[in-house]
């Protein structure tokens, strides 16, 4: 049995509610071995693959066996399987929650009974639509039962024991489109998407931070209780945050403008305790930066005393009494603590430079600086004489409501020959023209300030641009002075330009000459390295491999040996060298 390869998910879905191996692209078989006309007695059952309730596990069989359908007998009919050598026949594209088909070629002589009794073995029928042209639509109660109806497909259904035409038939099942099934199926799409927008906010409701607590509206009871919180600096945080809230709603109005300056004012007085609590920080900073420091010190001091250890401990006289081993070792532990040590020197270095940044020797940049300051200082106090000015504003605003209040308890009282009252409000009036009066000081001040401000900002730029001109004065003096040195000394670039850059490497080159000459037919490099660290233990391979490199003249490179002990050795060529320099 092939398959029709329009849908190979659905049809494999099928088959494994089935209980069915899976059909492959190649065709292999799909269908256990098993034999669904067993037992066929009177007034028993037969025993189908499609029975429900069947939970018969087969055995596994080899992918070469061909399936072959069986006959199955019902009560009424008897249904004679296709050949196995013909195609398998033709679906259409599964529908969506499909629980409908479609069976055709039935009998003409069939009855609805006939076919109850034949697809009643797939599963519970909940309804027949039997039209009179041979065909009918079936509707099952689930979907899997759906598949068990597909294995019908190409069997051919006999009445009885009769041959008559009207009395046959070639079944062909189908999937079959039926609006019920659609739309429980989007029902079911719908519920499980429900479910799932439920999941997500659960989740998204379990991962939410809680929510603040809501703030208390302003009455006088509460102003009370806020108030005392302001005074407590535990409870500080806490009652800043209702007056902002209060402030915000809209709750300062004349009658309780009084109440919510008292408030201010207390959150005021906790500047100066919250400026002390900073510079105790920075204090203990400080202490620590500077503890710090000394350790770091400290521990320097003992990586240098390790250090000349290693050092003393390389010497001849006391390098000749260790062991090869021990002299790795030693060697090592040496690199080791050097690299820590200039580890923690930068590190010393950076700390110390930090400190040192804003020192500086040259004496414009000291008046930049001071230039600076002074602009700072100015911006400082324009910033305090605008808080200043702020601050005078809002007792002139408080002052005014409790005229304004004053008046109109009068107003109630109808108390005009009150002196003291009438005193009162003198007081006041003398008050307001008095703070009026600072109040334009103060503003005439600040503009002041502005403008010496902008005036500095204008010296600043000059400057700068001063700056500017002398850094473009000194690059050209420095590019005329490498000229004049590039053509006065031509000849430093030609002694430069030779392989031997130093006394020691004309040393080096010597000694290694003399070592060569005794050893006519070559030597490894690392033989060369271990002579000369006899000589000084300060002396790396890779530097002394590049000096004979340059030296093409004098040392010449050769390999020797074969296979697995092929060798690189180097030989002396000093006196070929010569006739051809």
């Amino acid at each position: 049995m092939t398959l029709p390869m329009s849908d190979p998910t659905a049809w494999a879905t099928a088959m494994n509610n089935l209980g069915m191996a899976p059909l492959g692209i190649a065709g292999q078989p799909i269908l256990p071995d098993f034999d669904p006309a067993l037992g066929m007695m009177t007034g028993i059952p037969p025993i189908t693959p499609m029975m429900p309730g069947l939970g018969i596990v087969p055995p596994p069989i080899p992918p070469d066996m061909p399936v072959v359908k069986e006959i199955i007998h019902c009560k009424s009919c008897t249904l004679f399987p296709p050949n196995p050598n013909l195609p398998p026949p033709a679906t259409r594209e599964r529908p969506p929650g499909c629980k409908t088909v479609f069976v055709g070629g039935l009998p003409e002589n069939g009855t609805e009974q006939i076919i109850v009794e034949v697809f009643e073995q797939c599963g519970e029928i909940i309804a027949i639509r039997k039209s009179k042209k041979n065909f009918c639509h079936i509707r099952f109660a689930e979907e899997y039962m759906v598949d068990k109806a597909l294995y019908l497909s190409g069997y051919r259904i006999r009445l009885g024991s009769s041959t008559d035409k009207k009395d046959t038939g070639r079944l062909h099942v189908d999937f079959a489109q039926a609006r019920d099934d659609l739309y429980e199926w989007e029902c079911k799409q719908r519920m499980l998407a429900r479910e799932e927008r439920h999941r997500r906010r659960m989740e998204e409701e379990r991962l939410r931070p809680p929510s603040p607590p809501p703030v208390v509206h302003y009455s006088d009871h509460e102003c009370s209780i806020v108030a005392e919180k302001l005074k407590d600096d535990s409870k500080f945080s806490e009652a800043v945050q209702t007056l902002l809230t209060w402030i915000e709603r809209g709750e300062v109005n004349r009658r309780s403008a009084n109440n919510f300056y008292s408030m201010i004012q207390s959150a005021n007085s906790h500047v100066r305790r919250l400026v002390n609590e900073k510079a105790t920080h920075e204090k203990d900073m400080e202490e620590a930066k500077e503890k710090f420091k000394q350790a770091l010190s400290g521990i320097l001091i003992q990586f240098e005393q390790i250090v000349a250890v290693y050092h003393s401990a390389s010497k001849q006289k006391a390098w000749d009494h260790f062991t090869k081993a021990q002299r790795k070792n030693i060697s090592v532990w040496c690199k080791q603590a050097e690299e820590i040590r200039n580890i923690h020197n930068d590190e010393l270095m950076g700390i110390r430079r930090e400190e040192e940044m804003e020192m500086s020797d040259d004496e414009i940049e000291e008046t930049t600086e001071t230039k600076e300051t002074e602009e700072s200082g100015l911006v400082s106090q324009a910033e305090a004489l605008k808080e200043e000015n702020d601050s005078l504003r809002w007792q002139l605003d408080a002052y005014r409501n409790e005229v304004e209040l004053l008046k109109q308890e009068q107003g109630k009282a109808h108390r005009e020959d009150d002196p003291n009252k009438e005193q009162q409000v003198k007081l006041l009036q003398q008050a307001l023209q008095g703070m009026q009066q600072h109040l334009l000081k103060v503003q005439e001040e600040y503009k002041r300030k502005e403008a010496e401000l902008e005036k500095l900002k204008d010296d600043k730029l000059q400057v700068e641009k001063m700056l500017e001109n002398l850094k473009e004065k000194e690059s050209c003096a420095s590019r005329l002075c490498a000229s004049s040195q590039e053509s006065d000394y031509p000849l430093e670039k030609t002694m430069n330009s030779s392989p031997i850059k130093s006394e020691r490497e004309a040393l080096l080159v010597g000694i290694i000459s003399t070592f060569l000459h005794v050893h006519p037919f070559g030597a490894s490099i690392e033989y060369i390295c271990s002579y000369l660290h006899r000589l000084d233990n300060k002396i790396c391979t890779s530097d002394v491999e590049c000096l004979m490199s340059r030296l093409q003249h004098t040392f010449k490179q050769e390999m020797t040996g074969v296979g697995a002990s092929l060798e690189k050795r180097w030989k002396f060529c000093g006196f070929e060298g010569l006739k051809l320099t």
